[in-house]
């Protein structure tokens, strides 16, 4: 799809964005770096992918670097933000766009881990390397958002009940950001086609996705929902900063 963002809007910006060698991921960092910004590609371990959108980004034009940081951990994280920094100076957005927990072998407290105590750890380490102004966005669904008013499916609700306590953990953040006038948004949308959530969902529980197809009416696919993203990280930030992408009318508002 075209670019969300009006050319240009970003020259001179500085973006990372979490989990960004595929997918949702990197299709908001290209975003970002066709407006004009500097990226940081953020991989765990798809180094090969991450380095091939940053050669893109580059041979177009654009300026961008690839950091891996596993998010579980402090110190892998501070080196990202310290090598970001180094580069390109302070950010001027960052998008909390990894998540998991649905991956086998990781240990029971795994999602809690890493959409909850890594994402505070995330926002808590990257303050020093914010600009004044900067904008902070989280990406999480709607089945984790509202997941204490709207049941979910079985197979989720770990993940659900941790991307939820995250969320309600960076929100207490926000008057700690206001006073450096950072933006906070939770940016939610439904299942979104064509990721590896809803992939792993599909396989544990079969006709996942074409159920909530048709409850939504339209599932938005992986470049949608970036540009859903991508325009938080620009446009005012809603009063309850809270952006929902998509129908909701089988969600509970609480």
């Amino acid at each position: 799809m075209n670019n969300p963002l009006p050319a240009g809007s970003l020259t001179g910006k500085t973006a990372l964005v979490t989990g960004s060698s595929r997918g949702i991921g990197a299709d908001t960092i290209s975003y970002f770096a066709q407006a004009g910004a500097n990226v940081i590609v953020n991989f765990r371990n798809k180094e090969a992918r991450a380095t091939k959108l940053v050669e893109g980004i580059v041979a177009g034009g654009g300026h961008a670097i690839s950091v891996g940081a596993d998010l579980t951990d402090p110190d892998s994280v501070a080196h990202m933000f310290a090598v970001a920094h180094e580069k390109f100076g302070p950010l001027d957005i960052l998008v909390m766009n990894a998540s998991g927990g649905m991956e086998a072998g990781m240990g029971e407290d795994y999602a809690m881990r890493l959409n909850r105590d890594a994402q505070v750890n995330l926002i808590t380490t990257a303050l020093p390397h914010l600009a004044d102004g900067a904008r902070v966005v989280f990406v999480t669904s709607h089945q984790a958002h509202f997941i204490h008013t709207t049941p979910t499916m079985p197979e989720y609700v770990p993940v659900a009940l941790s991307k939820r306590a995250g969320e309600d953990e960076l929100r207490k953040l926000i008057p700690t950001l206001a006073k450096r006038n950072i933006g906070f948004v939770v940016v939610s949308g439904d299942m979104i086609e064509g990721t590896i959530t809803a992939t792993l969902l599909e396989r544990a529980n079969p006709g996942a996705i074409e159920s909530r197809r048709s409850g939504a009416g339209k599932l938005y696919n992986v470049s949608e929902f970036a540009a859903e993203i991508a325009r938080a990280a620009i446009e005012p930030v809603p009063e309850d900063n809270t952006r929902l992408v998509g129908d909701i009318s089988d969600f509970t508002v609480s």
